[in-house]
C-alpha cells in the first residue's frame, strides 16, 4: 500500500512546488502593455482626418493563434485598449481602412504583443514587447509578427466614411425602385372618318375642234 502511494505523493508534491516556483516568479506586465493610449497611440503615426470615423471610436478585430495548442480566436479591441490572452498581451493602437473612392482597398492596425518569457532556462520570467507596428489586412507580408508561439493577424477594422452608406449609384438605384415607372399610353389610331379620301384624277380636256 504504501510503495503504490508513493509515486502518488510524489507526483502531489512536485506539482505543489512547480505551482508555488511559478506564483513566485510571477511579474506583473508593464503599464504600458495594459494602460489606455500610451507611446502605442502616439507611435502609430496616425494623423486625425475630418473623413471617416473619429480613432478613438475605431474597433478593430484581430486574429490570434496559440501555437502550442493550435487554438485561433478572435479579439475585439477598441482604440487604446488591450488584452491578456494567457501569458500574452494584445494591445491596439489604432486601426484604418482605405475610403470607398480609394483604390487598392486596404485594411490595418497598429499592434503591439507583449509576451511573459524567459529568454533562457536560467533566467526569470519576464514580459518582452515582441512586436510593435503595422498590420495589413490584404498585404500580410509587408509587416509579420515573428514569434515561435504567438501569431497576430488583422481581419477588420469598424469605420465608416461619409456618403458610404448612400453612394450616389445606391441613391439612384433606390430612387428609381421608389418611383414606379408609369406604362407608356399607345398612340391613338386614326378613325376611318378622318382618314382622307384620294383626290379625284383630273379630268381630260375635249379635244380642240378642227378649224374648218
Amino acid at each position: 500500500m504504501i510503495g503504490r502511494r508513493s509515486p502518488v505523493v510524489a507526483l502531489l508534491a512536485f506539482s505543489a512546488a512547480l505551482s508555488g516556483c511559478k506564483g513566485g516568479d510571477e511579474v506583473a506586465p508593464p503599464p504600458e502593455a495594459t494602460q489606455t493610449g500610451g507611446p502605442a497611440a502616439s507611435a502609430s503615426g496616425v494623423v486625425e482626418s475630418e473623413y471617416g470615423t473619429p480613432v478613438k471610436d475605431r474597433v478593430a478585430t484581430l486574429g490570434f493563434l496559440n501555437k502550442r495548442n493550435n487554438i485561433t480566436q478572435d479579439v475585439v479591441l477598441k482604440t487604446g485598449e488591450s488584452r491578456r490572452i494567457g501569458n500574452a498581451i494584445v494591445k491596439l493602437a489604432t486601426c484604418e481602412k482605405t475610403a470607398p473612392w480609394e483604390d487598392p482597398p486596404e485594411t490595418g492596425a497598429f499592434v503591439q504583443l507583449y509576451v511573459e518569457e524567459r529568454a533562457t532556462t536560467q533566467e526569470k520570467l519576464a514580459w518582452h514587447k515582441v512586436f510593435s507596428g503595422w498590420l495589413f489586412r490584404n498585404s500580410p507580408s509587408l509587416n509579420v509578427v515573428q514569434h515561435p508561439v504567438y501569431d497576430v493577424w488583422v481581419k477588420d477594422c469598424a469605420m465608416k466614411f461619409p456618403g458610404e452608406e448612400d453612394s450616389p449609384a445606391s441613391a439612384a438605384s433606390s430612387s428609381n425602385a421608389a418611383k414606379p415607372v408609369g406604362t407608356a399610353k399607345p398612340a391613338p389610331s386614326p378613325s376611318p372618318s378622318a382618314s382622307k379620301a384620294p383626290a379625284p384624277a383630273a379630268e381630260e380636256a375635249p379635244p380642240a375642234d378642227n378649224p374648218a
